[in-house]
């Protein structure tokens, strides 16, 4: 026996129909804008623009001034070699004093920096490879080892009171006097191997330029060690007749 069930009637309303309370359900929700602003929201963020013209003008001055502002830092800012504390104009200055044994300039001396011995250093290295001796860990180890020398020597010799030279200067010292031995292994390079007494009395005029160059801005850098100047130039003269030896052989 089959049971019945009572269904209310479906009523499809027409649009003339339409009960004002309940509404036509067939009719779509129109859907709303997942963000609406209220007139207190910041106005950069509102999606009229035209309603913030004040806003968005000062906006736009502040961005034009922090430009301006920034463009004229970047134009005050020094070069990038004088930040990294490299001057070509004084490290020119100061090798061109160098090139005359006689006359050496001590004032160009006075401020020391390690940038020119380091690329003289490097030039003495590139000789040394273009002769078929590959010589930087030497090279290097000697160089530190004859500026402590030196350093050592001075202070020696003028005492505790007297010994105003730090190790700095001496080594810009010791570094740019290396230009004569520099300039033996650039010369070297077109020397016959075969004759030996030329060779040697070749190195032997550069070791004494430098010996020469070296010891006068020793003395005239320092105060009271006039009366030592020969036994400040023996040191110097063993020192780059060691780096003379690595030329000649």
């Amino acid at each position: 026996m089959s049971k019945q069930f009572t269904v209310p009637p479906v009523v499809f309303p027409s649009g003339g129909g339409v009960n004002p309370n309940v509404g036509n359900i067939n009719q779509r929700r129109v859907p709303t804008a997942p963000f609406q602003p209220s007139s207190s929201a910041i106005p950069f963020m509102a999606f009229d623009m035209g309603s913030v013209p004040s806003s968005s003008g000062s906006l736009g001055g502040t961005i034009s001034t922090s430009a301006v502002s920034a463009s004229a830092s970047f134009e005050d800012e020094e070069p990038l070699l004088d930040e990294l504390g490299i001057h070509p104009d004084q490290i020119w200055h100061k090798t061109r004093s160098i090139l005359n044994p006689f006359r050496v300039n001590p004032a160009a001396h006075k401020d020391s920096d390690l940038s020119g011995p380091i690329f003289l250093y490097l030039s003495f290295c590139l000789f040394q490879l273009l002769g078929g001796k590959i010589q930087f860990g030497i090279i290097l180890g000697w160089i530190v080892v004859s500026s402590i020398f030196l350093y050592v020597v001075f202070n020696m010799l003028a005492g505790r009171n007297n010994g105003n030279l730090d190790l700095h200067t001496c080594t810009s010292v010791v570094g740019y006097c290396m230009l004569p031995v520099v300039i033996l292994s650039a010369v070297s390079l077109f020397m016959p191997q075969g004759i030996g007494v030329v060779r040697y009395a070749t190195a032997g005029v550069f070791v004494v330029w430098a010996t020469r160059s070296c010891a006068n801005l020793m003395v005239a850098l320092a105060d009271g060690v006039q009366e030592h100047r020969g036994l400040i130039a023996y040191a110097c003269f063993l020192i780059y007749a060691l780096f003379s030896l690595l030329v000649i052989f």
